[in-house]
C-alpha cells in the first residue's frame, strides 16, 4: 500500500482552512486538522469524517511553544511525521485602522498569529521532512501584503503577510534542493466569516491554489506566490 502523505492544517475548524482539509483529504491525504477551540476543531474533523474522508485531529495554538511542541511529537510519534504544513491560521483585527492610529497591541497580536506562527511551525516541523526528503509548506498570504499592491489601512494585516511572503522566499532558498517546496498564495476575497458578506470568491476556489502547491510533483516550484494557480508579484 502506497504511504499517505500527512498534512498538517493549521486553522482547520472553518472557512479556508477546513475546505483545504476537505480537499486533501479527498486527493488521498491523511489529514491533520488542527485548530485552537477544541470543541471547534473536533466538530470540523467529526463532520468531514462524516463525508468519508481520512481527517484527524490535534489541538494547536500557534502562539505556543509547548503546544507546537505537542503537535510534534504527535506527528512523530503516531504518524511518522509532517510532509504537509499549510499555515493558515491567522488573524485580522484593524479593519477600520490605519498605520498612524492602530493600537500597537493589535499589531503585535497579528504579527504574532500571522508571522511567527507560521515561522514556529515550519522550524518544527521541517526536520521531520528532511527525514522523508519530502515536504510541501504553503503559507496562505494575501495580495494585501503585496508590495505591488501595497496602500493605506489594514495596516497590521498588510506588513503581516507582507513579513509572511518574505519567509517564504527565505524557508524557499534555504530548503533549496532538499525536495522541500516552499510557497505563498492569496486566497482572493474569500466568502468565509473573515472575508465576510461582500466577498466574492467560493471558499472551494479559495483553497484550490493552496490544495494544488501542497501536492505539487518533485521538481515544482519553490519560492512564488500565486493566486489561481499562477504566479502574482510580491
Amino acid at each position: 500500500m502506497a504511504y499517505k502523505r500527512i498534512a498538517v492544517v493549521t486553522g482547520g475548524n472553518r472557512g479556508i482552512g477546513m475546505e483545504i482539509c476537505r480537499q486533501l483529504a479527498r486527493k488521498g491525504a491523511r489529514v491533520v486538522l488542527t485548530a485552537r477551540d477544541e470543541a471547534k476543531g473536533r466538530a470540523a474533523t467529526e463532520a468531514l469524517v462524516e463525508q468519508g474522508l481520512e481527517v484527524l485531529f490535534h489541538p494547536l495554538d500557534v502562539n505556543d511553544d509547548e503546544s507546537v511542541r505537542r503537535l510534534a511529537a504527535y506527528l512523530k510519534d503516531e504518524l511518522r511525521g509532517a510532509d504537509i504544513l499549510v499555515n493558515n491560521a491567522g488573524v485580522f483585527r484593524d479593519h477600520k485602522r490605519g498605520g498612524l492610529d492602530v493600537p500597537m497591541q493589535v499589531v503585535r497580536d497579528t504579527l504574532e498569529t500571522n508571522l511567527l506562527g507560521a515561522w514556529r511551525l515550519s522550524q518544527v516541523l521541517v526536520p521531520q521532512m528532511r527525514q522523508h526528503a519530502y515536504g510541501r509548506i504553503v503559507n496562505v498570504s494575501s495580495g494585501l501584503g503585496a508590495m505591488s499592491e501595497m496602500a493605506g489601512g489594514y495596516s497590521a494585516y498588510r506588513v503581516s503577510k507582507g513579513a509572511l511572503n518574505a519567509l517564504t522566499r527565505i524557508f524557499a532558498d534555504e530548503l533549496r534542493g532538499t525536495n522541500i517546496l516552499v510557497n505563498a498564495m492569496c486566497p482572493g476575497w474569500v466568502k468565509t466569516e473573515m472575508g465576510g458578506p461582500n466577498a466574492t470568491v467560493p471558499v472551494e476556489k479559495g483553497a484550490d491554489t493552496a490544495v494544488w502547491l501542497a501536492t505539487l510533483p518533485d521538481g515544482g516550484p519553490t519560492g512564488g506566490f500565486f493566486r489561481d494557480r499562477r504566479l502574482i508579484p510580491w
